[in-house]
């Protein structure tokens, strides 16, 4: 493998389309593996930094890294499983491995078994554990029904990870539980039978609600994961033992925000009274708390007024904890007004009106990028009267 390294060292700079096509001028050298792990190393740097700094980690395919968590993503997993198993040894088994970034973060809590079908995921996750300085027990099988206590082969998991592929045999992704591979409804009961506990990623895509119908009354906790301003993944807690319905919970940069769907589906909403008035201040909620569905209970907690009852933009004092980005209100101008726009640059956002907010930068006539913000929205006040108004806000 020394060549294979030292063929990286040299051209860790070249574009890996150019090595491909002169992949025979290296007989000794599998090119391929190589323009994979260059492409892997540049798309690493940011996504999982520590192991962007360890140079002997391969990476098989191109989609490995697409795919994998981030290094922020995987660590709050781990910290994730640390609450479910709580004080002692942890004996975690990640069913469907990867290219491996989770088992790395949970083999800080403990035991770590490592399970892939794939022959070359599991081959390089073997060599990148080795590389990183990680103990990790690699495994490579293919997870049916029928397979999981083979599979474990007597490792005593208090906890079972899985990150089922969400892509079709076509290659466009997919959301539902059952279009995933493998069929985490199918195997569900299988896996709680062997673990107590059952953690699972899924899209941000999919739907909370159908996603604890689906599972049943084992569900105990539904996260949504944000990073870097994005609704990156969604995670559920199955619980063998637990019949006493399930909370969801917002993890943002500012904290997490847990509570239950009939909290909020109980909880009345709290308009304004008066049109927003420039030098006030929005508030535009952080993605995984929108994506939670905390809307009502948002405001109910921390003292914000909603801006309209599907908007889902609220005032609120200037030095607010509530989870999101601030902006200072320049004006607000009737829709009617949108003349006044044009030419400007800035960012533009559409919310609860009838066209998307590239239509309505067009329609502004602005060019969408800048610092200001501008806000097409509609407004419902206490009052009963509802408009379409435009706010131009400053980023805080």
């Amino acid at each position: 493998m020394e060549a294979f390294w030292q063929f990286l060292r040299e051209h860790a700079a070249d574009r890996t389309s150019t090595l491909l096509l002169a992949k025979d001028r290296w007989p000794g050298v599998d090119v391929s593996l190589a323009a994979n792990t260059l492409e892997g190393r540049r798309r690493m740097q940011r996504k999982v930094p520590s192991w962007y700094a360890c140079e002997r980690i391969l990476y098989p395919t191109r989609l490995c890294t697409e795919q994998c968590s981030s290094e922020e993503t995987a660590l709050y997993k781990a910290a994730f499983a640390a609450r479910i198993l709580g004080q002692g040894k942890a004996c975690i088994a990640d069913l469907t491995g990867g290219l491996g970034v989770d088992s790395w973060a949970f083999s800080r809590l403990g035991e770590v078994l490592y399970n892939e079908a794939d022959p070359k995921l599991a081959e390089a996750a073997r060599a990148n554990f080795a590389a990183l300085g990680t103990d990790v027990k690699v495994r490579n099988e293919n997870l049916r029904p029928g397979e999981v206590r083979r599979i474990l082969g007597g490792f005593p998991a208090g906890l079972l990870y899985l990150d089922p592929a969400r892509r079709a045999d076509s290659g466009r992704k997919v959301f539902r539980l059952a279009d995933c591979s493998p069929d985490i409804l199918q195997l569900r009961d299988e896996l709680l039978e062997a673990a107590p506990h059952l953690l699972v990623k899924l899209s941000p895509m999919a739907d909370i609600a159908l996603l604890a119908r689906e599972l049943g009354p084992c569900v105990r906790e539904i996260v949504v994961v944000g990073a870097q301003g994005e609704c990156k993944e969604v995670l559920v807690w199955l619980d063998r033992d637990w019949k006493g319905g399930y909370t969801v919970t917002a993890h943002t940069p500012s904290g997490d925000l847990t509570f239950r769907p009939e909290e909020e589906q109980t909880c009345p909403t709290t308009l304004c009274d008066t049109l927003p008035a420039p030098g006030d201040t929005l508030l535009a909620p952080d993605k995984a708390v929108t994506k939670a569905g905390c809307f009502n209970l948002l405001a109910a907690r921390y003292g914000l007024h909603k801006l309209g009852v599907s908007t889902h933009l609220y005032l609120c004092p200037e030095d607010t904890l509530a989870p999101g980005t601030r902006y200072r209100i320049r004006r607000i101008v009737p829709f009617s007004e949108a003349r006044s726009f044009k030419g400007m640059n800035a960012d533009v956002t559409a919310r609860n009106l009838p066209l998307s907010s590239d239509s309505l930068a067009r329609k502004l006539g602005i060019k969408n990028s800048g610092r200001p913000h501008v806000w097409g929205l509609r407004i419902d006040l206490s009052t009963g009267s509802s408009a379409n108004w435009l706010l131009e806000t400053e980023p805080l």
